[in-house]
């Protein structure tokens, strides 16, 4: 399985001067946005981090997943949330040839930790001998900043702003305060249901 990210998310849509205001940095007149391009790494390494926490989406983006096979006949379980549509789902023979599935034949199962592809008849289709099959999707809580849940945008600042201090240390991770802010978007592990 490899998932790549197809649309990254626009320099436009980051909250650089709520992060500044928040750090206290001097802007106004005199700010020649020097420091824009650092801020914005900052707030890019940590939507990298929560998302990779939570394995959740937040900015709205396109994603395609390339399987060899999918988890079950009937169902596959996507690795992201929350996902809103399902673009499109190609069987690739070994060849390279690409052949589109009729969408009659999935659908999307919302959930918010646990998105799925479903076969709307007895089984999803399958790739023949040493093909893989293409999911493309798009995923996220919004576009746009403000869309985002307020919590998940409060960690992003704080672990945004942990990363322009630089004072991260390597044997505390993440800080308190973050990890408290995404326990809730967190996918809950049970085991031994299916038992």
């Amino acid at each position: 399985m490899m998932m790549v990210e197809l649309t990254s998310v626009p320099g436009a849509a980051l909250p650089v001067a709520e992060l500044a205001e928040q750090l206290r940095l001097a802007r106004g007149f005199s700010d020649d946005g020097s420091q824009d391009g650092q801020l914005e790494s900052c707030l890019r390494a940590a939507l990298s981090g929560i998302e990779a926490r939570i394995g959740k989406a937040l900015f709205e983006r396109r994603f395609v997943l390339t399987l060899m096979a999918w988890h079950g006949d009937t169902v596959h379980v996507l690795p992201l949330a929350p996902v809103g549509r399902i673009d499109s789902v190609k069987l690739i023979t070994r060849a390279g040839a690409e052949t589109p599935v009729d969408p009659a034949r999935y659908r999307l199962q919302l959930d918010a930790h646990r998105p799925a592809v479903v076969a709307t008849g007895s089984v999803l289709p399958a790739p023949g001998l040493g093909g893989t099959i293409e999911v493309e999707f798009t995923a996220g809580h919004a576009a746009e900043w403000t869309g985002i849940p307020a919590d998940l945008r409060q960690a992003v600042l704080i672990l945004a702003g942990e990363f322009w201090a630089q004072n991260m240390d390597a044997q505390t991770g993440i800080p308190f305060a973050v990890s408290v802010l995404l326990e809730p978007h967190r996918p809950v592990r049970l085991r031994g249901a299916g038992q």
